[in-house]
């Protein structure tokens, strides 16, 4: 395949050097995309980058995820109003052996010339001495140059300190290592990395001593549209914040509804851009979802494939039919007699004794009583039981001071549904 062709067509490809195209044409080329590793698991929001090593490995070329240890340190500027505060070696390191065993599910290790590669900056940056990295990086870029970098220009007005100034030196120096040691010649990133990005190739240009029209050994740059909402508001968050790929952090229940609930204005993009789907499957794919819309034929194939890809097939199966069971008309039934392996996917709320002392009727229960799970205050509940909206073990309840000796599903669990697209399943003790 030709990666920058396969990019345009899934609307992947944002900003791009010239010469780019002939560079991936000649020869296998070697390009990498850097991970922060400030939390121990990645989330979707880097799941854009993922896929753009994932596509490039699948047209021949070799990826490598660089592992930001000593970056990470310092924490990059771009996009942020503040400055970060510092994590310790110890929590960095944890975090990049859990962010590899992720990236290990998207792209092969073991594929022969263009296996991927895991690399951490902070094999190299360890060594420097301060005087060293100025002479080594500091001489080759004027003030000028990077004051006009957007990420700093940005934080001038709030103030950036010289530690977040000094980040796109630290990038641009790992382009130009991997350059030398790793062959790399290209280096990809999200929109807002162009400035961090092209910092590097112009280290690489005058420490190498290229012309600025050269070929040779040329150094490339590459960067993918952020991924927003069809209302331009940023992809990947939930209401409870950020959607992770740890299974801890985000269940694969949570993650695979995340998908499932995406509007249909936003799943024409996220079906290009998160999943490996053809061209013809998706131009298919949508057809069928234009003439049902109700059947939510593009999320499910969204959040099939990519839950699949991030938790397995067995997972991601049992996810599917806890989503199934739970929607059902028959949903008090099936959590009765289903097995413990599928009770494990369900989103199962343990009510605190605590809590459910404090609680004197269902308003209670599924407001302050669920530590605002279901509903955020009690007005908010008891209005929703009012307009018919609140049903418990599927049988809809009207009454807001209705008392709580609700029928124990198993002897321990109730079902609380909100409207038609919200079901809790609440645990007791």
């Amino acid at each position: 395949m030709n990666f920058i062709e396969e990019l345009r067509w899934r609307g992947m490809l944002q900003d791009m050097i010239p010469g780019l195209e002939d560079q991936l044409a000649k020869e296998m080329t070697v390009a990498y995309i850097g991970f922060d590793p400030t939390a121990p698991s990645l989330h979707i929001g880097n799941l854009a980058a993922i896929m753009l090593l994932k596509h490039f490995q699948l047209c021949g070329h070799k990826p490598i995820a660089l592992v930001g240890g000593a970056t990470g340190m310092i924490g990059d500027p771009s996009g942020k109003a503040a400055e970060r505060e510092f994590l310790s070696e110890d929590t960095l390191r944890a975090n990049q052996v859990g962010i590899q065993k992720q990236l290990e599910k998207f792209l092969e290790f073991h594929a022969g010339a263009n296996s991927a590669e895991v690399v951490n900056n902070y094999d190299w940056f360890k060594e420097f001495s301060f005087l060293g990295f100025l002479r080594e990086a500091g001489k080759f870029l004027t003030v000028n140059y990077m004051m006009s970098k957007d990420s700093v220009k940005k934080r001038l007005e709030t103030g950036i300190s010289f530690t977040e100034f000094s980040y796109q030196l630290l990038q641009g120096y790992d382009f130009y290592h991997l350059y030398k040691h790793k062959n790399v010649r290209l280096q990809m990133g999200g929109s807002d990395q162009w400035g961090n990005i092209t910092t590097g190739t112009e280290i690489i240009r005058r420490k190498e001593g290229h012309d600025e029209d050269a070929t040779e050994r040329a150094a490339f740059a590459l960067t993918t549209p952020l991924v927003t909402k069809a209302d331009g508001t940023k992809f990947g968050k939930s209401e409870s914040g950020n959607v992770w790929l740890d299974a801890e952090k985000t269940s694969p229940y949570a993650f695979f509804q995340f998908w499932l609930n995406a509007a249909d204005a936003d799943v024409p993009r996220l079906i290009r851009v998160f999943t490996l789907y053809t061209k013809d499957q998706i131009v298919e794919l949508e057809k069928q979802h234009a003439e049902a819309p109700h059947l939510r034929i593009l999320q499910k194939a969204v959040a099939e494939e990519v839950t699949t890809r991030v938790h397995g097939a067995k997972v991601c199966a049992l996810v599917m039919e806890a989503s199934t069971l739970l929607f059902s008309k028959d949903a008090v039934e099936l959590i009765a007699t289903a097995s413990e392996e599928l009770l494990g996917q369900l989103p199962i709320h343990e009510v605190s004794a605590e809590l459910l002392g404090d609680c004197k009727n269902l308003t209670d229960l599924i407001s302050v009583g669920t530590d605002n799970l279901i509903f955020p205050s009690k007005g908010e509940a008891r209005k929703a039981i009012q307009n018919n909206a609140v049903s418990v073990n599927k049988i809809k309840v009207t009454d807001p001071n209705a008392a709580l000796g609700f029928e124990k599903i198993r002897g321990k669990y109730i079902l609380v549904g909100n409207g038609k697209q919200k079901n809790y399943i609440l645990s007791f003790k």
